[in-house]
């Protein structure tokens, strides 16, 4: 399951992770947000012990919405060593995500 991340914990769980890290970025109120949430599930489980994969509501968290420019959701940002190393806006189908995961690994 996908890890929820917020304002409070955002740099230990993503930017201080020793593994790659997806972040979700996603409202409750967004129809394509929910339409992805079923991939990013599966995902969180495929890549389990390889990949951190989190959901972090822009709604409840809009620091770290602001520091990282999300002004479109859903928008995915992957991150590698602390800094964000590839970008998915929109909901996309699932080897999207794929494809850019095991670029990071």
């Amino acid at each position: 399951m996908a890890l929820e991340v917020n304002d409070g914990n955002f740099e230990e769980v993503v930017v201080k992770s020793d593994k790659p890290v997806m972040v979700d970025f996603w409202a409750e109120w967004c129809g394509p947000c929910r339409m992805i949430t079923p991939i990013i599930e599966e995902l969180s489980k495929e890549f389990a012990g390889k990949l951190v994969v989190t959901k972090c509501d822009v709604d409840n968290s809009p620091v770290v919405a602001a520091k990282y420019g999300i002004r479109n959701i859903p928008t995915v940002l992957f991150f590698k060593n602390g800094i964000i190393a590839d970008k998915q806006v929109g909901a996309v189908p699932k080897n999207n995500f794929v494809n850019k995961i095991n670029a990071l690994l």
